[in-house]
């Protein structure tokens, strides 16, 4: 028992780690979402990841592919951040297209009707 319960909470951890730094500058960000900030993108897909654990919409494996891939786009975006002092238009554009396609792997690992359940 025991075992299942650390087996179904794992994900939900892994992505609730993830999303703690994004989700408060997400909130404080909303309405600039429309405007391209990548930090508020990237808030609002780990809240979407969030929610689909909640509701058993993403399985336990889903769940670890779409959190490696957010992780992945937001070390991409630090290390653009941090190498030449600014965050180029090129960049930007870059991240926001990756954070595009992981937008459309999150509503196809919702949608594929499989289920934790």
């Amino acid at each position: 028992m025991r075992e299942s319960l650390k087996k179904l909470l794992a994900p939900a951890l892994f992505v609730a780690a993830l999303a703690f730094p994004l989700a408060s500058e997400a909130q404080a960000n909303h309405q600039h979402c429309r405007s391209g900030s990548v930090n508020a993108r990237q808030g609002q897909q780990t809240a979407r990841i969030r929610q689909g654990v909640r509701s058993g919409e993403l399985t336990r494996r889903e769940t670890q592919r779409l959190a490696a891939e957010q992780a992945s786009i937001h070390t991409q975006e630090a290390f653009y951040r941090r190498s030449g002092g600014e965050f180029t238009p090129r960049e930007r554009a870059r991240v926001q297209r990756e954070l595009k396609q992981s937008s459309r792997h999150i509503y196809r690992q919702k949608h594929d009707g499989q289920d934790r359940h």
